[in-house]
């Protein structure tokens, strides 16, 4: 068997041994050994040697790398296994290096800047109590603002609405222009604005004659009042010279001095008041009132007896036709029109009872 020896401490002289003598002397066994054993031990003679031949070029070549990293000032990597010496390593320098990273593409240094809380909290304030300050004078502005148009618009006089800003359309001789302007007149003082044309339409319409009426606002002070004004459905007849107006709802109408009572009916009665709670001046009035101008303007006289049996007369007399009551008048009318315009059914007969329109009775 062959034996590996590893000299170390003295040799065979006593000497103190080095490794170059350690290689000379395992030199030495090796060629005794191949000289006893031969071919068979001279391979394991070779590893030694070529071991410690690469032991010897490896610490030859980290001490290359340690010296020529060492002039270089960079760190080499060595292969693993190989002996480093960390005091040999080159330190990397971290300020030069986070320089080198903050420069931008311009060339311009973009590193932080080093900042104070304390100023930065100062800044902060002053910021915050700007926009308080500018929060509150906005708020002060909208208010005045606000103000001043609540004042323009409802309280100074460049809206106010005056009562001789008022003005009347279709009022006639039974409807007069003063009643109306009573009536709007109410709104006078107020803003424009807060006049309400509901109710001056509703208080107007309630004036006898009144069939519509419309309220129109003009900016800026001025109120239009539009009416529609029907003539008296019958004159209520109680003396030579005493005559009352009155629309087909029974209501009196307060007619102008002088008016002309040329196309209306009359209805002679006793007394005004009684007669306008009678059933039969009421029923007279429905049907005046239904029939349409051209009639109406040639009827000379009216009696309404009872409410069943209501009659007019046109032109003093030619033509006398008995309605009845006031059901049906649409039929009743049209079969009127029919008889007492067409001479071939008239003939020469003048009385005309329709108060039964399906069976017109002709006399």
């Amino acid at each position: 068997m062959t034996r590996r020896v590893i000299s170390s401490g003295t040799g065979s002289d006593g000497s103190a041994t080095t490794p170059e003598n350690q290689t000379s002397h395992g030199r030495t066994i090796q060629s005794r050994k191949h000289s006893d054993a031969g071919k068979q031990v001279q391979p394991k003679g070779r590893s030694v040697a070529g071991g410690a031949g690469r032991a010897s070029s490896s610490g030859k070549k980290t001490q290359e790398n340690t010296v020529e990293s060492g002039n270089k000032g960079s760190v080499s990597r060595s292969r693993s296994g190989d002996f480093v010496d960390a005091r040999n390593l080159a330190g990397e320098d971290f300020v030069s290096k986070t320089l080198e990273e903050t420069i931008g593409t311009l060339g311009v240094v973009t590193r932080p800047k080093v900042v104070d809380f304390s100023a930065r909290l100062k800044e902060r304030r002053k910021a915050n109590a700007r926009v308080v300050a500018m929060r509150a004078c906005v708020s002060a502005a909208v208010i005045v603002v606000a103000g001043a148009l609540v004042w323009l618009f409802f309280f100074s006089s460049v809206f106010r609405l005056e009562s001789g800003n008022i003005s009347v359309v279709g009022a006639n001789e039974w409807v007069s222009e003063s009643q109306v302007l009573d009536i709007a007149g109410q709104q006078a003082g107020k803003s424009i604005l807060l006049v309400s044309n509901n109710d001056v339409e509703k208080k107007i319409k309630e004036i006898p004659g009144v069939t519509s009426a419309q309220s129109k606002k003009k900016l800026p002070d001025s109120l239009e009042v539009t009416i529609k004004a029907q003539k008296p459905a019958a004159m209520l007849k109680t003396g030579e010279d005493s005559m009352t107006a009155v629309d087909s709802k029974g209501r009196i109408l307060n007619s102008v001095s002088g008016a002309s009572v040329e196309g209306i009916p009359v209805i002679e009665v006793k007394d005004v008041e009684t007669s306008l709670s009678n059933r039969s001046i009421k029923e007279a009035l429905k049907i005046l009132s239904s029939l349409p101008e051209s009639m109406r303007n040639s009827i000379t006289k009216v009696t309404a007896e009872t409410q069943d049996s209501i009659t007019t007369e046109i032109n003093g007399g030619d033509r006398v036709i008995v309605w009845g009551d006031s059901s049906g008048l649409k039929l009743k009318k049209a079969v009127v029109d029919k008889i007492i315009n067409d001479p071939n059914v008239i003939g020469d007969k003048h009385n005309v009872d329709v108060s039964a329109p399906l069976r017109p009775i002709i006399k």
